[in-house]
């Protein structure tokens, strides 16, 4: 049976992350206010070759399996017969942790790479030739299809493409990985989705859980920080909470920079110890079974972190021989390698003046992820708080709150959020150091927002974001969480061996609300159309006073951070290829969470859209 009402009868919330992937749902036709009837969708998957199981995660793991490996219906799933295409899910996970060469993992982290062209077949980025490969977008896609095909075999009276739908990345994407997210979603039949960032899932979780009691638990004045660590990022954002006519309404003021760091650097920093122990031993792993050790490395961390009756951990490799006993090549994890390796590794007691390290990189580096330099997400903690030393200077009611000497900005309340965080230990790390600052500055200790459901918080919160949409529940305001600039070259005669001076135009300012097109004011410019042209893009997450239209001659250079730049042809649409039309630009934050930058002729009202890097550095036609 379809539905047949005029809207849609839930709001869909689904967590796509590096790691693991879930899908909640609210049942509009029994909720009502803040009080949601909400559940998750078991994912019917592969475990094991003819197995299907329904799971509450889908692990974000794709597999290649090669074309004899199976025998013929051990792929099939409830909504597809055995295609002997790629496999997502446990299946994927468990076996690619012994055929690492067949397996992509960490696919949103390539997304998000802009040194790579994310449409390309390029995953598993070190497998050898014979092993057909996917692009970033494609593992992305599957994943996304994957959850779309088991809510419709569990729903059929309530398609997918008519329900409310909204998918979470991480806060710190920039507009081209939103952009591409938003097209994963798109090729794997999304109609109509919205994007929220994953810090904020996790607070309209908490929201959502508490059943209304939440406003007993912070009040205005408060800041929450919400420290999530991932699989394969650190995100940080704060979110100030106002009052406005007698009702609490909390609004996200900053978010941190795009820090890939998170459990699978720590998998694998886990797996470098265990090599040294076995070469100690006599024992050298090839670059093949170093990977096999870091996915082992990934099931022990997690059970050691998890238990603390748990002392060891029995870990086994793969052998590339046959002269190793039982063709594989065993050692162990114990428990206090894990606690000291993890907690003075990756969150490290330091100072709040303490900085992230910066190393000179060499000039040759192997194809692969841009991992954080400092592996210390307490340095990049500290950072990050220092730089939004004044982001609630200007919000009503946070006057004189913070002290006139104050280094960092000082936090009231802290929520956790991501895997890494289900270790008691390391949540207790993270409030330690925090409150340790706070101390030296005079301030109250912040407190930890308990209760987060940390596998299905992102999941639950997005789908509960999805209800909110509709005119129900807590609305968490912010607008876009950056200020957006492109450059724009100056006019000048040649001037031998040196380049024009170029200045930043703000085209789209801190906290713009979703859904607004603003033209920038009483400027215009020339567009080269027809020919290649470069554009170059700016972001800040400190410069909350520029407006749209300001152009900047001068910023510091922590100031504006440079994203990659793009190559693309506008269409001449009937001009000359090097013609310059004079153009009007508008920004749109668009209501599915992307922005767009519109080029507007005011002469025949044609308009060129200038996408921001979606493609890597191909020509594009921009014409819109």
């Amino acid at each position: 049976m379809t539905n047949t009402t005029s809207g849609p009868r839930y709001a869909i919330g689904i967590d796509l992350g590096t790691t693991h992937s879930a899908l909640s749902y609210v049942d509009l036709e029994a909720s009502d206010g803040e009080q949601t009837a909400q559940a998750v969708l078991n994912v019917p998957q592969l475990t094991a070759p003819g197995t299907v199981e329904e799971l509450a995660l889908l692990p974000s793991f794709l597999y290649l399996p090669h074309p004899d490996e199976m025998a013929p219906g051990q792929l099939a799933l409830p909504w597809q017969d055995d295609d002997q295409g790629p496999v997502a899910g446990e299946m994927a996970r468990s076996r690619g942790a012994t055929t690492p060469i067949r397996l992509v993992s960490s696919a949103k982290s390539w997304l998000c790479h802009p040194g790579v062209d994310r449409r390309a077949a390029i995953l598993p980025n070190d497998a050898p030739e014979e092993v057909a490969r996917v692009s970033p977008l494609e593992a992305s896609t599957r994943y996304l299809s994957h959850l779309r095909q088991a809510w419709d075999a569990a729903h059929p009276e309530a398609p997918f493409a008519e329900q409310a739908v909204t998918v979470t990345i991480p806060a710190s994407f920039d507009p081209g990985a939103r952009e591409l997210t938003a097209d994963a979603a798109r090729a794997a039949g999304y109609e109509g989705l919205t994007l929220l960032e994953e810090p904020q899932a996790a607070l309209y979780s908490w929201i959502q859980g508490s059943e209304g009691k939440w406003r007993k638990e912070v009040k205005p004045g408060d800041i929450i920080l919400v420290v999530d660590v991932g699989g394969g990022t650190s995100d940080f954002s704060l979110i100030a909470v106002l009052e406005r006519d007698g009702v609490l309404e909390p609004h996200r003021v900053a978010v941190g920079d795009h820090i890939l760091l998170g459990g699978d650097n720590m998998d694998l920093a886990l797996a470098h110890l265990l090599a040294r122990k076995l070469a100690a031993n006599g024992t050298q792993l090839d670059a093949w079974q170093l990977r096999a050790l870091t996915y082992a490395c990934r099931a022990g961390k997690e059970a050691l972190l998890a238990d603390a009756s748990v002392e060891s951990w029995p870990v086994v490799v793969p052998s590339r021989g046959s002269k190793l006993i039982g063709g594989s090549i065993r050692t162990e994890l114990t428990r206090a390698e894990v606690v000291t390796f993890i907690l003075d590794g990756f969150f490290p007691k330091v100072e709040a003046s303490a900085r992230p390290a910066v190393r000179t990189r060499a000039g040759l580096t192997q194809l692969g992820l841009p991992y954080a330099q400092d592996a210390g997400v307490t340095r990049h903690l500290a950072s990050f708080l220092a730089r939004q030393l004044g982001a609630t200077s200007e919000l009503q009611g946070y006057e004189g709150r913070q002290a006139a000497d104050a280094t960092f900005l000082h936090p009231t309340a802290v929520l956790f959020n991501g895997g890494v965080f289900k270790s008691d230990l390391l949540a207790a790390r993270v409030m330690e150091t925090i409150n340790e600052w706070l101390y030296l500055e005079g301030s109250e200790p912040a407190r930890m927002l308990g209760g987060a459901d940390l596998d299905l918080a992102v999941a639950r919160g997005a789908a509960y974001y999805s209800y909110v949409r509709r005119g129900s529940g807590v609305r968490i305001r912010g607008g876009t969480a950056r200020s957006y600039y492109v450059a724009v070259e100056s006019s000048m005669p040649a001037i031998p061996g040196m380049e024009p001076p170029i200045q930043a135009l703000c085209v789209a300012p801190f906290g713009m609300e979703e859904g607004n097109d603003m033209e920038l004011p009483g400027q215009e410019f020339g567009l080269v159309v027809g020919e290649p042209v470069r554009f170059r893009f700016f972001e800040s997450s400190t410069r909350r006073q520029d407006q749209i239209g300001d152009l900047l001659d001068f910023w510091g250079p922590e100031e504006l951070t440079e994203l990659n730049e793009i190559e693309m042809t506008l269409s001449p649409e009937g001009r000359q290829p090097g013609d310059v039309v004079q153009v009007r630009l508008h920004a749109l934050a668009t209501e599915s969470g992307t922005l767009e930058l519109v080029a507007a002729s005011r002469d025949s009202g044609q308009r060129w859209k200038v996408e921001f890097d979606v493609r890597a550095g191909a020509n594009a036609d921009a014409a819109a």
